[in-house]
């Protein structure tokens, strides 16, 4: 009987791939120990004064640099690995057990915690040959404590770099990129393109997937202008965006230059304020929707909160005047064509879910008609047909005795039910 040969490979790329949060730190601090090794045999060889000490310092003052930095580097060590759990415990609770692998299996992460302690490893070996006792020349191995300092201006990089990657990795957007990227990228390596998706070449597509969270129009404008074109985007700001998806077109059929526009249409992996009213109408909208929705700890004073925000942020926006999306030339000549939210688009973000949830809050369904009353009083004639709808929406909804709609601008506590009468 033939014996069915099984290969390894597999079976130690799994393990390389996905459970290797020891390995790549391990591997580390072997290099350390080795490259210590190394390098104080190349001091022996070459002599220790290959630099002089104004360079590196006395043999007093190299032992207590590299004494303080292996305590450091310990230390630092130990606080990143605390931190690291506690952020991996966070992310269990709030999104999903199911994301302590991706989390664990970053590269990153393993090399800035093998840095760390392949540091203090180097550090502590090459404090152990300096010898301010012994004979001049041969108290301080020179190539050696270099080296040590090189590792520790590369730690302190590496600590900066490492914050920055764990305050990105641990929010929603960037695990959730995390997981993307890692979905994505199992996807290209396992199945192969069978049918390219076609593209146009009147229309740009993008690169990467994200959210549009820049349009450089001015960019675009001198583009269509100086090929006597004009450009139409195909998203807007906030948008997100899979890879190879359509961005911008030309209206004449023209092959704009791709390189320029993906360069003028930046995408990241969230939202920003930066050139996106909406997406701070739509923050506050998600806290008042917590504040409403959060039963049995519901919170309605901190929805009162959010509305109070929402209500001056449309009153300010209501005798604005908006961008119509039409981007003209110095001639006049329109070149680009982008896409706006309307006036009753940021009535719609800011009222439709809280109308819907006002039900369930006395102090919410005051606090909104309060607002409306308002806005509607402020507004422009044109812009004042949103507002009467959702004022009607609010009256329709919250049909209910117990609930004394009464416009009141702290939920409960100003209205003319609650207040003196004079």
């Amino acid at each position: 009987m033939a014996t069915a040969v099984i290969s390894r490979r597999p079976t130690l790329e799994h393990r390389w791939r996905a459970n290797s949060l020891w390995l790549v730190p391990m591997a580390c601090i072997a290099a350390g120990a080795v490259a210590a090794a190394v390098l104080l045999v190349v001091d022996g060889a070459v002599g220790y004064d290959l630099l002089p000490t104004s360079v590196l310092g006395t043999p007093t003052a190299v032992q207590t640099v590299l004494s303080t930095a292996a305590s450091a580097m310990l230390t630092l060590t130990t606080i990143v690995l605390t931190v690291m759990t506690l952020g991996v415990q966070l992310a269990m609770q709030q999104f999903s057990p199911r994301i302590v692998r991706a989390l664990l299996a970053d590269r990153r992460s393993q090399l800035a915690h093998g840095l760390f302690a392949a540091t203090f490893l180097f550090c502590m070996v090459t404090v152990a040959k300096v010898d301010d006792q012994a004979d001049p020349g041969h108290q301080v191995p020179t190539v050696t404590v270099a080296a040590a300092y090189l590792l520790l201006l590369a730690s302190l990089v590496a600590l900066v770099r490492y914050v920055h990657v764990a305050g990105q990795s641990l929010r929603v957007a960037g695990l959730i990129d995390l997981v993307g990227d890692n979905l994505r990228a199992e996807i290209d390596r396992l199945f192969a393109v069978e049918h390219p998706v076609l593209q146009d070449s009147a229309t740009v597509v993008s690169g990467d997937a994200g959210v549009v969270v820049v349009v450089d129009s001015a960019a675009l404008v001198d583009a269509a202008r100086r090929g006597d074109d004009c450009f139409e985007m195909l998203v807007r700001m906030g948008d997100f965006v899979p890879r190879d998806a359509p961005l911008l077109r030309s209206r004449k059929g023209t092959a704009p230059d791709r390189r320029l526009v993906r360069r003028a249409v930046l995408l990241d992996n969230e939202r920003s304020h930066i050139g996106d009213a909406s997406y701070g109408l739509r923050k506050l909208v998600d806290i008042a929707e917590r504040g409403i929705a959060s039963s049995p700890y519901d919170d309605p004073v901190t929805a009162v909160q959010a509305i109070d925000r929402l209500h001056d942020a449309l009153r300010q926006l209501c005798v604005r005047r908006l961008p119509d999306g039409l981007h003209h030339d110095a001639d006049g000549v329109l070149r680009l064509v982008t896409r706006e939210v309307a006036w009753h688009g940021y009535v719609a973000i800011a009222f439709d879910e809280l109308v819907e949830l006002s039900k369930s809050s006395p102090l919410v369904a005051r606090r909104l008609l309060a607002a409306l009353d308002d806005l509607v009083a402020v507004a422009p004639a044109e812009r004042r047909a949103p507002l009467e709808r959702q004022r009607a929406r609010l009256l329709d909804r919250v049909d209910d005795e117990a609930i004394r709609l009464v416009p009141d601008v702290q939920g409960l506590g100003a209205g003319t039910d609650v207040t003196v009468d004079r």
